[in-house]
């Protein structure tokens, strides 16, 4: 105990960003179990699809869908997408699962989502990045 003492008196920036990243992790994880927003992997994706016939809406630009997309999936890039929400009525009781390039902006546009009524909204964890390296079909324009 003692040499934790001593060396958080000689470092002590060092124990600052250890307890400011541990604090960061913490808040994260708690924000995730209340969190009305649900992650799915590419398998769970997968099988949504399949299953339930669920709805991927690729959330990346117009040049990013067209250099890779999943099957299936409807493209409204982000920056339109509050414009356009009314054309997913027809989904709105239908699981829809929310692309981006790395999973961090389809969290913005799933939280859109359900706060416009969709009640089964989830976010492709790692999103297209995360596809590709499962090695999954993508499909090109």
């Amino acid at each position: 105990m003692q040499q934790y003492v001593e060396f958080a008196g000689n470092h002590p920036i060092l124990v600052v960003m250890w307890i400011g990243l541990l604090l960061a992790i913490i808040v994260s994880y708690i924000q995730a179990m209340f969190s009305k927003l649900q992650f799915v992997t590419p398998t769970e994706l997968t099988l949504l699809v399949n299953r339930e016939d669920a709805l991927v809406l690729d959330i990346r630009s117009n040049d990013d869908f067209k250099r890779g997309h999943i099957t299936g999936a409807r493209n409204i890039p982000l920056a339109q997408l509050s414009g356009q929400i009314g054309s997913l009525e027809k989904a709105k009781d239908a699981p829809i699962i929310v692309v981006c390039q790395a999973g961090m902006s389809a969290q913005g546009a799933a939280k859109q989502l359900s706060a416009a009524g969709f009640s089964r909204v989830a976010v492709l964890t790692g999103g297209m990045g995360k596809w590709a390296e499962a090695s999954l079909p993508v499909v090109k324009k």
